[in-house]
Parts: structure tokens; sequence; C-alpha cells
């Protein structure tokens, strides 16, 4: 949108899912009126949720994230098999982090908590489908979605996607850019449900390796499982291949 317009007129129906229509304060920040002072709080405010998380999670034993879709309910197989994959990590001795949301989110949770794991969550502040669910030890709501997903990284040796959408595909990706750039280590990312993945593998593999936009490495790094026992080994053993 170009400076000086104004947002599109309110229909009187609110999305089910996402964001409301952006505040004033948005509009100005998008239109470059955002000078100043106003950008120096900005950025004292992100620190501080940096320092936030840092001080909350420093004591973190031994860490999986898993990310997924909020909008699952709990009669969806995926919700099943998160909980299942989170009651298996934490009977492994492994703390279960997630965005802290609805869905696999708190399906993973509430596997961890059930089996007596720790369950943590990095919740966003959302104005609709974000809440913290009810299974968590341990959570932070955030503002920026760009601190959440260092928190989500910078804890975890591995990292374990189930059905999503836009969301968990910028939370795999980023992390696969993460390791291919070296920025964090070659932690294993495995993504479970082989029927939901294998169609975006397919256009890795058959458009971007073939046209060498990534090499084959990188897409080796993804693993793609329906076992929770394959899950669990390739954790333990740090393999990465489809």
């Amino acid at each position: 949108m170009a400076a000086g317009q104004t947002p599109p007129p309110a229909t009187g129906r609110e999305p089910e899912w996402g964001k409301q229509p952006r505040t004033e304060h948005e509009q100005r920040l998008l239109e470059g009126r955002s000078r100043g002072i106003t950008e120096i709080w900005r950025a004292f405010g992100i620190f501080r949720e940096l320092l936030r998380g840092y001080r909350k999670f420093r004591r973190v034993g031994p860490c999986v994230t898993v990310f997924g879709s909020a909008r699952f309910t709990d009669t969806d197989p995926s919700y099943t098999q998160a909980r299942a994959l989170g009651t298996a990590l934490a009977g492994a001795g492994l703390t279960v982090m997630t965005g802290g949301g609805p869905g696999i989110m708190e399906a993973a949770n509430r596997g961890a908590k059930e089996a007596g794991g720790l369950s943590l969550g990095c919740n966003i502040e959302l104005p609709r489908e974000q809440k913290p669910n009810p299974y968590l030890d341990s959570w932070i709501t955030f503002r920026y979605f760009f601190v959440r997903k260092v928190m989500l990284v910078k804890y975890s040796s591995a990292f374990i996607a189930l059905p999503g959408g836009f969301g968990t595909l910028d939370e795999i990706f980023e992390t696969a850019t993460l390791i291919q750039t070296g920025k964090i280590e070659r932690f294993p990312i495995i993504l479970v449900d082989r029927a939901f993945w294998t169609p975006m593998l397919d256009f890795l593999r058959d458009r971007m390796i073939a046209q060498g936009t990534i090499e084959q490495s990188d897409f080796d790094r993804l693993i793609v499982t329906d076992s929770i026992d394959d899950v669990l080994t390739h954790i333990g053993s740090g393999e990465n291949h489809t």
C-alpha cells in the first residue's frame, strides 16, 4: 500500500484465521511514518523480548522443537500422531518445545506433559487464533515473530514438522537455511507424514535441484517418515537422509 493510502474499509466479517486488519500503529510503520524515538523504543522492546526468552529458557535441557498447524482439532489423525510423538519424546528424556498454541502444538505439548516430560511454548501475540494451550509447564508470549523463531531454534538439537501451513513452512525452511549457511549445527529436520510432505519434496527435487537453486546435500537434510520410532532413531543418531 502506497504512502498516504488508507486501509480498505471493513467488510463486517473478521477472518476466521490469522490476523485482523492492521492497527494504526502498524499502518504508520508500513508507511514509513514511524520515526525517531518511536523506533528507538521499538528496538528496546525487541531487545527486551530476546532477553526474556534467554532468561526463561536458559536452563532447558536436551530439547526438540515440534512445528505444525494450529488448525487441527483433537479428532484429527495428525493431532493424535503429534500427541503420541510428544509422549515418545518425553519418554526419551527430551524437552518438547512448540509454538505454544492449539492444534499440532497443543498435541505435542499434551503428549509430553502426560508422559511427565517438560513442555514449553513460544506463543505469539495475535488478535485471533493463538492462545497458550493448557499443557505448558512454561511459556512466553512474544510480539515479534522473528524473536519467537530465535527461541524455537536456539535451544533445540532437532526439529520435527507435522502437517501445517505457511507458518510451518516458514519455520522449516528458515531452519534449513540456517543449517545450509552454517549458522547452526547440522541438526536433524524430520518431516512426519510422508503423504503430506511428498509433493513438496518432489518439487524440491524435480525443480529446485534440477535448476541448481539448491544442492542435493540441502535436500538430503530433510528426513521424511511416518514412524515415531524412526523419529527417535534419527534424533539419537543425528543422521540426515530421506
